[in-house]
């Protein structure tokens, strides 16, 4: 059972929010986020990466550009994010080479003809994942590189079971559908270089010892309304009780198409 989108002009500005008050917290917090970082750095190592401007999308406390940096990636990101008090604790982010940018805008005019634009777990945060993935494809110089992963519509089943089985709406934020967003990068001009979706399993003791993760990363703003306390207690009664939770993330590697 998935409740009806709770209408907000301001989720933007409620995600960065909310990672602001857990941004001292978050590098140290992000495990999972930090292995993808590192698979997507590995991706992105031996690139012929042309010139042109380069960019980390939601860039965060840095961790996809250490994790470039650690493995030989050339040359400085520009760090961009909505949130400037994750920014603030992003060793990366020097005075001129930060910005503080709502993606829900497309890109900032410097940000044209791309030479390297990485994201990591920031696309579903947007309004529109999947056009605005497809512009930012279309914004790359020929030859340039897109690398991203993200979360899709296939974590949590655990989650949308237990909604399911009290009878109560499921919160979690909606996720991008994968194909969707394939679809989307090919319409933009990329051309997939690798393309794998990873399961990751993990357990939180309990389906509260989860919810409580996502509000220590930061990661806690959901487009539908809060659940009332019987509401959140029926459905902690139906998660397992080892509060295991499948993440699915689409990590993709793609080149822009030579006019």
């Amino acid at each position: 059972m998935t409740s009806p989108p709770f209408s907000s002009p301001d989720f933007s500005n409620q995600v960065s929010a909310r990672f602001s008050r857990q941004a001292r917290n978050y590098a140290l917090q992000a495990r999972l986020q930090q292995g993808v970082a590192w698979r997507l750095a590995h991706l992105c190592a031996a690139l012929p990466v042309p010139d042109g401007p380069r960019a980390d999308l939601g860039a965060g406390s840095g961790l996809v550009g250490q994790a470039l940096g650690c493995q030989g990636e050339p040359g400085p990101l520009l760090q961009l994010d909505l949130c400037a008090e994750l920014l603030a604790h992003n060793p990366l982010a020097r005075p001129d080479c930060q910005l503080v940018w709502d993606l829900n805008q497309g890109l900032p005019h410097a940000l044209q003809q791309a030479a390297l634009l990485t994201s990591s777990f920031a696309l579903q945060w947007l309004e529109d994942p999947a056009a605005q993935l497809q512009h930012w494809c279309s914004a790359l110089c020929p030859g340039g590189w897109l690398a991203l992963a993200v979360p899709t519509a296939a974590s949590f089943p655990q989650w949308h079971r237990a909604a399911a089985a009290a009878g109560v709406p499921c919160t979690a934020l909606p996720l991008p559908q994968a194909d969707v967003l394939l679809a989307a990068a090919r319409s933009g001009g990329l051309e997939l270089r690798h393309s794998h979706r990873l399961t990751f399993s993990r357990a939180y003791g309990s389906g509260l010892g989860f919810l409580q993760q996502l509000k220590t990363l930061g990661a806690s703003a959901s487009r539908s309304r809060r659940l009332n306390p019987d509401q959140l207690r029926r459905l902690l009664d139906c998660w397992p009780g080892h509060g295991r939770v499948s993440w699915d993330v689409l990590v993709l590697l793609g080149q822009r198409r030579e006019r």
